[in-house]
């Protein structure tokens, strides 16, 4: 009886936040050092399909760097990184495209199997992820005199936004892979952390979740109590100032901060290995992982 009293208790603890997010969008980015493991992402699709039952309007998109190197590895392609961004010859983009549009259909089979149907946005007649071509340069952000070419690395141009809502609007959740088309149907690999925060940006959601390996940001690394519960945009570009923020990390952080500038509420950073963390952040008082506002 104690034990049914606590779910009650859950329960009636999630009740205003899922009155005060339903009908609302929510993005998820979930990365592909997160999805390493079957039953974490088995438990993250879960949780995601609970979203759009209780009425909240789920959009993901999902990385795949740990299975895209693995794919390598069997051909004996070896990968180069230029500045966080992997060179991508025609060779390496096939199985870009090969594995990660393969997690979205998978992603989508799964979210079937739990009730609700999905969408895999790369299988529409017109994806409406659009890129162009990405190069290195002082226009990028990046200090250097000449513009590097990444080959088939592209920026996100445009999202059309009608499809996605019209997606949440007709019961589907749409499944967002870190591939898209530019002009004459030229495919490019995109940093799937742009394209989260490039779509948060152009639906105006409610939050950004980003779902990683890690519990979220620490003003310490070497100090586990200096764990941040909130940090404000000041304070993350201080983080980045003095090298607190750095590696995998800053991506995430960039993309939680740029879609917040541009008018997204709340960002997240998350451990998406934690058993529905993904739950607890949204529908819990303390949540968990890392909070950035602006």
């Amino acid at each position: 009886m104690e034990q049914a009293i606590r779910k009650a208790d859950t329960l009636i603890e999630a009740m205003p936040y899922i009155q005060s997010f339903r009908g609302k969008i929510v993005v998820i980015k979930l990365g592909g050092s997160a999805m390493k493991d079957d039953a974490v992402m088995q438990g993250v699709v879960q949780d995601i399909v609970f979203l759009k039952t209780v009425g909240i309007e789920p959009v993901l998109i999902h990385g795949g760097g740990p299975h895209i190197n693995s794919e390598l590895a069997k051909i004996n392609k070896k990968s180069t990184f230029i500045k966080g961004y992997r060179y991508t010859d025609e060779e390496i983009l096939d199985v870009v495209v090969k594995v990660t549009t393969g997690i979205s259909r998978s992603i989508v089979e799964t979210m079937s199997k739990f009730g609700n149907e999905a969408v895999c946005v790369w299988d529409l007649d017109n994806n409406p992820i659009k890129a162009e071509k990405f190069l290195l340069d002082r226009d990028a952000g990046f200090s250097t005199d000449e513009s590097e070419d990444l080959g088939f690395v592209g920026k996100i141009s445009d999202v059309d936004t009608k499809t996605l809502r019209t997606l949440c609007d007709s019961g589907k959740i749409p499944i967002i892979p870190p591939v898209a088309k530019g002009d004459n149907n030229q495919t490019f690999n995109v940093n799937a952390d742009s394209v989260a925060s490039y779509v948060a940006q152009s639906l105006s959601p409610e939050k950004l979740v980003v779902l990683s390996d890690t519990h979220g940001i620490m003003r310490d690394p070497g100090d586990e109590n200096s764990f941040a519960s909130t940090l404000h945009e000041d304070e993350i570009r201080e983080l980045i100032q003095k090298g607190v923020i750095t590696s995998g990390m800053l991506p995430k952080v960039n993309a939680c901060v740029s879609a917040l500038t541009k008018g997204v509420k709340k960002a997240h950073i998350i451990d998406g290995r934690i058993p529905h963390s993904l739950l607890l952040e949204i529908f819990t008082v303390k949540g968990i992982g890392t909070q950035i506002i602006v």
